[in-house]
């Protein structure tokens, strides 16, 4: 006879698909979800059947397995049993077992399968078991993590696709500005080097095809890898609206896709290569524009007194010819001129900054207390102008006070904060500067130095007065003294925002001047 303990009391028949609900009791999941259904058409509080107790909210149905396997284990093989739904996903019907016609409701780990209790009871008798639905969370979960993973590198390859496309625009735009700086230099020289003028643009279309069409490869391969990412993706979305055992078998064959990091770099870098062409253009384009018209001077007896350094290739990155003719006189670079003011954040401690920030004194009583700022120099008397070129002719004048000083313009990226002489205007590959001293001048760049010519005296107490024109496309940098007098001029292909600084010997003033 079998025990009333394995029967529905609202049924009266044993459990189908059992469920417990809050107060302890336990009633097939279709009778109690039927009765509850009935009470609240008719405004009735959700309660138990059996000891009333009331439910503020309707509870959830969870499924009792323990008293599921015992009512199982004492049906008899020939008693049908419909198809039972899963509480917890109740859009997918458990599948029936074939030789029993009941619920695959167990998995056997030992041989694999989804089997039914019968089953479990007698043929997967020993065997390590586990209810399905368990083993569908445990590859569910697993299935979890692999989805995370698949994003992360998708999301890993949207960035490398935006940032390579990026870096492809920034090639193209760097290969533009070589280009047009070679032919700008070019158009200077003789016609005879037309024919070598073609085989550097052949040779610079040659490799910005190249480098562009690596890009490119690489950029083609991140996209396929960005599908084959989202089709994985949609491969375990789909596997997770499987049944049971066709998902336990199908999670087996998602993998995640083994992928090689692809290079997202689009390396330009013509200076090193072009530096023995480049260094022929310097000194050729000297030898005509400046050599040329200074022996043509003297030649009709208006000859001008150079200055040493122009019989020797100025310093550069990438050279240039000589500085374009100007119109003579301060009025000639009116037109140019432009109004700067220091920066206080940059200033070091030693220098005292006035005249709304027009004059940069170095203090000879020390240091005075100053807030601490990431773009100060700490350990360098120097400062840097708020005001920065990108493009265009600025020309600006400085009265030093006795020659002490180093004149220049700087990237932004100059190092602020070591000791020695790495942060000093001229002495890295980021400046370019006027060293200012009483035997002579010297202009500065990457730490190397050109004597430019001995120093004059001025009568005492008079300041010096320095003229800074900056040619930014042109990427020229000259410097005149007293009369317009041309002292230097750096040749560059600028590449980034030009600050003008200083660096101020003790007891040295700098003052900017107003146009």
């Amino acid at each position: 006879m079998e025990s009333d303990n394995l029967c529905c009391a609202i049924c009266i028949e044993k459990f189908r698909v059992p469920v417990t609900i809050p107060c302890g009791h336990t009633f097939c999941q279709k009778c109690i979800s039927k009765l509850w259904d009935t009470k609240e058409e008719k405004g009735i509080v959700t309660q138990c059947p059996l000891c009333n107790e009331e439910f503020p909210t309707r509870p959830a149905l969870k499924r009792n397995y323990s008293l599921s396997l015992l009512t199982e284990a004492t049906v008899s093989v020939s008693r049908e049993l419909p198809s039972v739904s899963r509480t917890d996903r109740p859009d997918l019907e458990l599948e029936l077992c074939g030789q029993h016609d009941k619920p695959l409701v167990i998995y056997c780990r030992t041989e694999g399968r989804c089997v039914c209790y019968e089953c479990a009871i007698t043929a997967c008798k020993n065997h390590e078991q586990v209810v399905v639905e368990e083993e569908r969370r445990s590859r569910e979960a697993g299935l979890k993590k692999k989805a995370v993973e698949i994003k992360k590198h998708m999301e890993e390859t949207e960035k490398n696709i935006v940032k390579l496309r990026e870096n492809i625009a920034n090639a193209k735009v760097s290969y533009q500005q070589t280009a047009q700086w070679m032919d700008l230099r070019f158009s200077d020289l003789l016609k005879v080097l037309q024919e070598k003028q073609e085989v550097t643009q052949s040779y610079l279309a040659q490799e910005q095809d190249t480098a562009l069409t690596q890009a490119q490869e690489r950029l083609e391969e991140l996209q396929e890898r960005s599908e084959r990412l989202q089709q994985s993706h949609e491969q375990i979305a789909e596997v997770n609206t499987l049944p049971h055992s066709r998902l336990i078998q199908e999670s087996r064959l998602v993998e995640v896709p083994q992928m090689q990091d692809v290079p997202v770099d689009v390396n330009v870098n013509l200076q090193d290569r072009l530096a023995g062409v480049t260094d022929i253009l310097t000194r050729v384009s000297k030898l005509v524009l400046e050599d040329l018209v200074k022996a043509m001077d003297t030649a009709i007896g208006q000859d001008k007194q150079g200055s040493p350094q122009d019989k020797k290739p100025t310093l550069a990155v990438v050279p240039s010819p000589a500085t374009p003719s100007y119109p003579g006189g301060r009025e000639g670079l009116s037109e140019y001129r432009c109004s700067l003011t220091f920066d206080p954040r940059t200033a070091n401690s030693h220098l005292q900054l006035s005249l709304s920030n027009r004059r940069a004194e170095h203090l000879t009583t020390g240091p005075w207390p100053v807030p601490v700022d990431k773009a100060r120099f700490d350990h360098t008397w120097q400062v840097l102008c708020h005001e920065g070129f990108h493009r265009g002719r600025h020309y600006w004048e400085l009265e030093v006070s006795k020659p002490w000083a180093y004149l220049g313009v700087t990237y932004q990226a100059i190092p602020r904060k070591e000791k020695g002489k790495q942060c000093m205007v001229g002495m890295n590959e980021l400046s370019w500067s006027l060293q200012l001293d009483e035997r002579q001048l010297s202009a500065w760049h990457a730490g190397r130095r050109e004597t430019v010519a001995a120093a004059t005296h001025n009568p005492p107490h008079q300041p010096l007065r320095i003229g800074m024109l900056l040619d930014y496309e042109a990427g020229t940098l000259t410097y005149y003294g007293e009369g317009q007098a041309r002292l230097h001029a750096f040749h560059c292909v600028f590449t980034q925002e030009l600050f003008p600084a200083c660096w101020i010997g003790e007891g040295v003033s700098v003052t900017l001047c107003l146009p």
